[in-house]
């Protein structure tokens, strides 16, 4: 089982290995697909399709743990499960410039109102250090927060585990900062993306008050940590069937690498890293407190299972007609536009065993609490959910066919993409860590979080 711990000491990794102690048991067979490399290929819009030509430079991806494929009611706008970063037409980027040290709050206030960007950092009633910042040409930049004010670029709300709608977080307190977070890309290659703790305004601001962790550094400069801070993972080995989990830090508003708080938003800052760098990897993932951000670069997306790759799948799986042992009926993974409906056809699990069926009522009795179900096959005890493809191509970390299911969501992914999410500790709360399913964000249950699907072929 897993084990929550606290803050400061991070995670307990006990009993998230990935073996497998069932005895082997012949299973549908899939044949492997050849896997398509074409980036121009690869969740680009169809005006872009049309004409990779005009394709511009894509830095990478941001995708929302959580969601499978799409945002509950569907991707608006700004607010979407998914958000590409391309080369801006014109470089947008800032870069700090000249430091006003000990102002009064008025003369503050008027240095923050020119028509150039700033941080305050407001160390007393009495004074205030303002950060002028100038524009810089060889940069671009993008602002993630919970506003939907213009400065934001990419607007994230709350995720709520298995949520179907977006009514079911409205009604949460929202922790995610309005102006959490800015990413700056390099214009030329290799393209280096680095993240900063808070965005600015649509005053061009970014305000650290007196109750902000601040500090001036060794030489001389300011620096500070917004209120529940931003974290940031990088795998170990990338974002391939071979990652391990990384480390869990903290990146200030200056781009420097802290170990955690004791809480989240504590006062007293962590320890500096000074052998780790805010740069961006294929895979790093970013925490604003309330919702978790998946970093794909351009080059690692093209490594990636597209939704043609993912589609071929599940027709493969299908064309096989696995077959209900107790009904008989042949069961089929509905269309990946009909995910979040159960079909007639829908394959279910019994999660203890892995044993694949159709929907029955056998082996339901009352005095059984909650949902647990005896599997006909092996008489095991435990969970009957349905089986839901997993639809977002992004969190794959291989092309492997769709054999095994996270436990208890019942999302289905290749076993390398399984093995990988059930062993990464993902920041819950202010204090915990827990591993969930990237397609729906329900923490992960049983001895691995995630099981082997035994289905059954047709009799003839």
């Amino acid at each position: 089982m897993y084990r929550k711990s606290k803050w400061k000491h991070g995670y307990n990794l006990e009993g998230l290995g990935h073996g497998n102690n069932e005895k082997s048991v012949p299973q549908l067979l899939i044949r492997d697909l050849k896997f398509e490399k074409s980036l121009a290929k690869l969740m680009f819009s169809p005006d872009q399709e049309n004409h990779p030509s005009k394709a511009p430079v894509k830095y990478g991806e941001l995708i929302v743990l959580g969601y499978n494929g799409s945002l509950p009611n569907g991707d608006r706008g700004r607010r979407k499960s998914r958000f590409a970063l391309f080369k801006r037409p014109k470089a947008n980027g800032v870069k700090p410039s000249t430091v006003h040290i000990a102002c009064t709050p008025q003369a503050a206030k008027a240095i923050s109102n020119k028509d150039q960007h700033s941080i305050s950092y407001t160390l007393s009633r009495a004074q205030t250090v303002v950060v002028e910042y100038t524009h810089d040409s060889n940069t671009d930049m993008f602002q993630i927060g919970r506003s939907t004010e213009s400065p934001i670029d990419f607007v994230v709300t709350d995720t709520v585990p298995g949520s179907q709608s977006n009514s079911d977080t409205q009604s949460v307190q929202s922790t995610i900062s309005r102006f959490a977070c800015r990413i700056i890309c390099e214009r030329n290659p290799p393209f280096t993306a680095r993240i900063y703790a808070a965005g600015f305004d649509s005053s061009k601001n970014i305000f650290l008050g007196e109750k902000a962790a601040k500090w001036k550094t060794s030489d001389g400069q300011m620096d500070g940590l917004t209120t529940n801070g931003v974290l940031v993972m990088h795998p170990r080995n990338g974002f391939t069937e071979d990652s391990k989990p990384g480390v869990w830090r903290e990146i200030s508003v200056c781009g420097n690498v802290f170990s955690l708080r004791e809480t989240r938003s504590a006062q007293q800052r962590g320890k500096m890293v000074e052998n780790e760098t805010n740069q961006l990897q294929d895979g790093s993932l970013i925490d604003l407190c309330g919702a978790t951000l998946l970093w794909r670069t351009a080059e690692g997306l093209a490594r990636t299972p597209t939704l043609k790759h993912l589609e071929a799948l599940r027709q493969e799986i299908n064309a096989a007609r696995p077959q209900c042992p107790v009904g008989f009926n042949t069961l089929a993974f509905p269309s990946m536009k009909r995910k979040d409906v159960v079909d007639e056809k829908q394959p279910w699990v019994y999660l203890n065993c892995g044993h694949v069926h159709g929907y029955h009522n056998w082996g339901n009795k009352e005095e059984r609490d909650g949902k647990d179900r005896e599997c006909p096959m092996c008489r095991s005890v435990g969970p009957y959910v349905p089986l839901w493809l997993g639809c977002e191509a992004g969190f794959y970390v291989d092309a492997g066919p769709p054999t095994h299911a996270f436990s208890p969501c019942g999302h289905v992914c290749s076993e390398k993409t399984t093995a990988y999410w059930s062993q990464i500790p993902l920041p819950h709360g202010t204090h915990t860590f827990h591993a969930a399913c990237p397609f729906c964000a329900h923490q992960l249950a049983g001895e691995q979080g995630y099981i082997r699907l035994i289905f059954q072929g047709p009799l003839d």
